[in-house]
């Protein structure tokens, strides 16, 4: 089971464990949940037979089965109406699957990876998810984080991104220069891994040279005020509440983020800049999963500076 914000790349994780493992050979099925309509879900993921309903004019293999011997990927698990989750649940313990109107069930070996940007304790706690399909699909469960949240994997990810668009388009660009990564590696990227590859695809689509420089960016990745756009963009389709809600989230991680940092992980050193105690400090920690252990063998002075008390 991924777990992450939308456009984080875990379709690029799921693949990857595909690829790396015992069945990269073999096929890699992709469904999103939430684009199917809920009345083609169950004959999309299972199959049908001819005349199983109105227009099955022919006899269709569904995603398990196109699967066999492979991965299946669904993303968005969260969406999938209740009733087809314990129809899901059922095709995971048992490795069969019934197509709709067959009455012989089929074998299948598939390993499954679902994904989801909701949270997901939440969505079972509240009767919107199976809980027993939330243990059978949580047996591993990996979060990804926000681009945001792991630049150092930014100049990797462009890297090998301009490679296979350049490849694919057919252009002749060979790398970023040294100015125009600096600046994707600051942004904020409220669109995550996908919004990168679509800044990527227009770079290397419209570049004259052989590589990318600040001339073939957004404006809103460069601009005097680009992060702030992107922050803005990032938030309009929310309501003012949820968005000061998700800003003020973010300033907190940022902000013990940072001072834990300068101050090597030393938790009375960080509670006396902060204005707090030790003890709501840690509580504060403790809601951020942050660990003093994991800022101890950093150099303060690296990133960005908080300034002296």
């Amino acid at each position: 089971l991924l777990l992450g914000e939308t456009g984080a790349g875990k379709e690029f994780l799921a693949r990857a464990i595909h690829h790396e493992g015992p069945r990269g050979n073999k096929p890699f099925v992709a469904i999103n949940c939430a684009a199917v309509p809920e009345n083609l879900i169950e004959t999309e993921l299972f199959g049908h037979t001819k005349g199983a309903f109105t227009g099955a004019v022919a006899a269709r293999r569904g995603y398990f089965e196109l699967a066999h011997g492979g991965t299946l990927f669904l993303d968005e698990i969260g969406d999938l109406p209740l009733h087809l989750q314990a129809s899901l649940l059922r095709a995971v313990e048992e490795r069969r699957i019934r197509p709709v109107g067959d009455e012989k069930a089929i074998d299948v070996d598939v390993r499954v990876i679902a994904a989801t940007n909701r949270d997901i304790k939440a969505e079972v706690a509240e009767g919107r998810f199976r809980e027993d399909l939330y243990y059978r699909l949580g047996a591993v469960i990996l979060t990804v984080p926000p681009l945001r949240e792991r630049a150092e994997d930014i100049p990797s990810l462009v890297e090998s991104q301009v490679e296979r668009l350049s490849r694919q388009m057919g252009r002749k660009v060979t790398g970023v220069r040294p100015e125009a990564l600096d600046v994707l590696v600051r942004y904020r990227w409220p669109g995550n891994v996908r919004e990168l590859i679509n800044v990527l695809e227009r770079a290397v689509l419209l570049t004259d040279g052989e590589e990318i420089g600040l001339e073939d960016l957004p404006v809103e990745l460069h601009g005097p005020h680009g992060d702030t756009i992107a922050l803005v963009r990032s938030l309009t389709s929310k309501t003012f509440v949820d968005a000061r809600d998700e800003v003020l989230a973010d300033l907190e991680q940022r902000y013990f983020d940072a001072l834990l940092h300068e101050t090597g992980g030393k938790i009375g050193a960080a509670a006396r800049r902060a204005g707090l105690s030790p003890r709501s400090l840690y509580e504060k920690m403790k809601k951020l999963g942050l660990q003093k252990e994991a800022f101890r063998d950093r150099h303060p002075g690296k990133e960005q500076s908080l300034g002296e008390p």
